[in-house]
């Protein structure tokens, strides 16, 4: 790389891959390079896209990685064609460009949207909400303005979307709703991020102050990250087994557990269209356009009427005869309405094949017209189908909101290869050599699962001899065949890690540990007079949330409303509500915490651990 980017520039440019990255697999290949060339009234002859590609391609794999498109953009810069490459890459799906407003971002940058996701995300929202009295004085918004940027600036209505993504994430009475001053928009927006962050959004980039201004490239990006989880969250066989209707041939339930929502949702689509007689499609984005597909889709997933209380829908396939695209794709809208899954997408989405809109629409189809059954009679193994403990879930979430890629969906099948891993090495400084020692995708057809290995075998050496981990019994074999207990080891030791660094970089340099954050815990607590105490992270008394509440007001007099707050003797709802204030309350503050309500009520050591010593890192901030 010619010269450091910033962090708005990098954004940005993550942006660019994505539009350029027309099948959406994580790499750009010769002929969608040059689209984007031709799209920029420059278009280069093939052995010239072949040029500028083996300048790059640094693996010679044929393909552009994103680091490989930034080292591109980079040598463009100093060219006369980056200009014209720029714009090309901002008219992509109906770009619209702004200024930057914030420091970073106001030096001669600018960041795109898309009026489409604007369009889309407004109109999913009004419908979600359009009940919820809290919001009213935000909705219904048009979409065809930028109401939506305003409308997310005093934070309720994205505690509301989190909720509705992930429900109880956020506990309703921490949210301000009424007379809302600046310090009270405040901690919505702080309640809202770092809630965002703890179902597994990426935020790292996004302030409150960005959200309180509207800035549209990050409202988008962030709403289409809450929306897209709650779109997904049944897109996973352990949650709905009914998934198992899409094994194929020699397939087993392991196999199908591997394949992203992304990856399933294309294999449900495509079992119905079998089903009607057609042939597959390979992407919701090129294979969509003439609405074709979808047409058979919705015939396939009406309901027929046996279902008691439903009535049957019988799509009107006239529109396939329509010859102009549009015209098509409007018809067939029309009978996606007819099921209640109109959303996401117009007619000009469809014909353009704007990929992630369409994905969310097939997403929504499939929730709420699956039509599969679970398969009954075959010889398959279900009790290797267990459900995601909370554990797995939080660790899952916590690498997913530090923006590795690929996302994390299942934490043991996405690690094999230790790729996120790596990742999560550099997030916690330690250094990693990317350019001889790590194998990237696409892996060889012959010896793919060796250079998985090399990079597991290479993670376990870095947490034994940089990160200073204790790794004993845990081999790179281990990561690469999925084994649960040793995976979690090292992943947990990873997020400890990641967790005291905040306290390191705040002064306490190596002691930072148990015994530091629990002497400060104590120290502050009688500081301010308060009754509660804690002997280690598994006293009992951290069941009742009593020391966090505590601690918490400690932190910020006057934050903890004690009428919400049960004491004395209290039964396992008391626990509960309690810790659902608590870990609400502490993120509405400014706390980044990942652990759940009843990682508090149960006393779970390490979970109890990153409480205390994010509050720690908090109150440290304050003094």
């Amino acid at each position: 790389m010619t010269k450091k980017m910033s962090t708005d520039e990098l954004e940005e440019l993550r942006e660019a891959f994505q539009k350029v990255d027309i099948n959406s697999n994580g790499f750009i290949c010769d002929a969608e390079l040059a689209k984007v060339f031709k799209e920029a009234n420059l278009p280069l002859p093939g052995y010239k896209i072949r040029e500028l590609m083996q300048k790059v391609d640094r693996d010679n794999d044929n393909q552009i990685s994103f680091d490989e498109f930034i080292t591109l953009f980079q040598d463009l810069k100093e060219d006369h064609v980056a200009q014209s490459f720029r714009k090309a890459i901002n008219k992509k799906e109906g770009i619209m460009a702004i200024g930057g407003t914030s420091e970073l971002s106001s030096v001669g940058t600018q960041h795109s949207f898309s009026k489409e996701e604007r369009y889309a995300f407004t109109n999913w929202i009004n419908s979600a909400l359009e009940k919820d009295p809290d919001c009213s004085h935000v909705l219904p918004m048009d979409p065809n303005t930028d109401a939506l940027f305003t409308a997310v600036g005093d934070g309720i209505v994205l505690c509301k979307m989190i909720n509705l993504s992930v429900a109880d994430t956020i506990d309703e009475r921490t949210i301000n709703k009424k007379k809302l001053t600046a310090f009270t928009t405040q901690e919505n927006l702080n309640l809202a991020l770092n809630s965002a962050s703890a179902i597994g959004c990426h935020v790292v980039n996004i302030g409150a102050q960005d959200l309180r201004e509207g800035k549209p490239h990050l409202v988008l990006g962030l709403l289409w990250q809450i929306i897209k989880i709650g779109l997904f969250a049944n897109i996973e066989l352990r949650r709905n087994e009914a998934l198992a209707a899409l094994l194929r041939e020699g397939e087993s339930l392991e196999d199908l557990m591997k394949l992203s929502p992304e990856e399933l949702l294309l294999r449900w689509a495509n079992f119905h269209l079998v089903n009607a007689g057609r042939p597959n499609i390979t992407n919701l984005s090129s294979d969509i356009k003439d609405s074709k597909a979808y047409y058979y889709l919705l015939q396939q997933i009406a309901p027929d009427g046996s279902k008691e209380g439903v009535p049957q829908v019988e799509i009107n396939m006239a529109g396939l005869s329509e010859t102009d695209d549009l015209r098509r794709a409007e018809k067939m809208l029309l009978q996606a309405d007819r099921l209640g899954c109109r959303q996401f997408v117009t007619p000009g989405d469809v014909v353009s094949g704007n990929a992630k809109l369409n994905l969310a629409f097939v997403a929504n189809l499939f929730n709420k017209h699956p039509s599969l059954k679970k398969p009954e009679n075959q010889d398959l193994d279900w009790s290797r189908l267990e459900g995601e403990t909370r554990e797995e879930r939080t660790f899952r979430n916590w690498m997913n909101s530090l923006g590795v890629n690929p996302t994390v969906n299942h934490i043991y099948g996405d690690l094999l290869d230790a790729l996120v891993i790596l990742q999560l090495y550099e997030r916690i400084k330690v250094p990693v050599d990317w350019d001889h020692k790590v194998n990237r995708p696409p892996y060889p057809r012959i010896g793919a699962n060796m250079k998985k290995l090399e990079n597991c075998n290479y993670a376990v050496e870095l947490g034994k001899k940089k990160a200073g981990f204790s790794l004993v019994g845990i081999g790179g074999q281990d990561l690469n065949e999925g084994n649960p207990t040793l995976t979690l080891a090292l992943v947990w030791q990873l997020m400890r890690r990641y967790t005291l660094n905040v306290l390191v970089d705040l002064g306490h340099g190596e002691a930072a540990g148990d015994e530091l954050i629990i002497n400060w815990v104590n120290k502050t607590l009688a500081n301010a007079s308060k009754a509660t105490s804690i002997s280690s992270f598994k006293d009992k008394e951290i069941g009742s949330s009593l020391p966090v509440l505590d601690l918490l007001d400690a932190i910020q007099p006057g934050c903890v409303n004690h009428d919400l707050v049960k004491t004395g003797s209290l039964s396992e709802e008391d626990k509960l509500n309690n810790a659902k204030y608590a870990i609400s309350m502490a993120r509405k503050i400014g706390t980044r915490v990942y652990a759940l309500p009843e990682d508090l009520v149960e006393v779970n050591p390490k979970m109890v651990m990153t409480v205390f010593a994010c509050l720690m890192g908090r109150g440290m901030k304050r003094a």
